[in-house]
C-alpha cells in the first residue's frame, strides 16, 4: 500500500494536536496553582510561566489549523485540561506543568526530527513549530527559579 502524503499530513496533524493537548495540560495547572499562591505570587506565575505557555497553546493551535486550511484537512476543536487535584499544591502543579509541556516540546521535536515537516510540510508549518518549541524551551528554567524562589 502506498503511503499518501494526505496520509502524513493527517499523521502529521494529529501530533501536533497530541503536544497541544500536553500544552493544554500545563495550562490547566499552572492556572491550578494560581488559585493558590498569593497576588504577588499570582503575578510572578503568571508573567514568567503561564504567559509564555499560553502563547504556545495559542501559537500551537493556529499552526494546527492554518495547516489543516491549507490542505483541505479537517481541524480539531481543543478543549481545556483538567488541572488535577488541589492537594498537588503550587510545586506539584508548576512540576506537572513542566512534564507536560516538555512532553509536548519531545514530540514537536521528534516530528520535526523525522523529516516529515519537510518532506509533506511547508515553511509556515516549520516556522509555527519553531516558534511553540522555543516558548516552551523558555518554561522549565523559570519553573525551577519560580519553584525556588516560592514563599520568599
Amino acid at each position: 500500500m502506498a503511503y499518501s502524503t494526505a496520509v502524513a499530513r493527517q499523521e502529521m496533524l494529529d501530533a501536533i494536536a497530541e503536544a497541544i493537548d500536553g500544552i493544554a495540560v500545563a495550562l490547566a495547572a499552572l492556572g491550578e496553582a494560581y488559585e493558590l499562591v498569593d497576588d504577588h505570587t499570582g503575578e510572578r506565575l503568571e508573567g514568567e510561566l503561564f504567559r509564555p505557555v499560553q502563547l504556545a497553546y495559542g501559537r500551537a493551535k493556529r499552526t494546527h489549523g492554518e495547516f489543516a486550511g491549507r490542505y483541505d484537512l479537517p481541524s480539531r476543536t481543543f478543549v481545556p485540561a483538567a488541572p488535577g487535584h488541589p492537594s498537588q499544591g503550587v510545586k506539584g502543579f508548576v512540576d506537572g506543568a513542566v512534564r507536560a509541556i516538555a512532553g509536548a516540546d519531545a514530540k514537536l521535536a521528534s516530528l520535526q526530527d523525522s523529516m516529515m515537516t519537510i518532506e509533506v510540510g511547508d515553511a509556515e508549518l516549520r516556522e509555527g513549530l519553531s516558534e511553540v518549541r522555543r516558548l516552551a524551551s523558555e518554561v522549565p528554567g523559570r519553573a525551577r527559579l519560580f519553584v525556588r524562589t516560592l514563599g520568599r
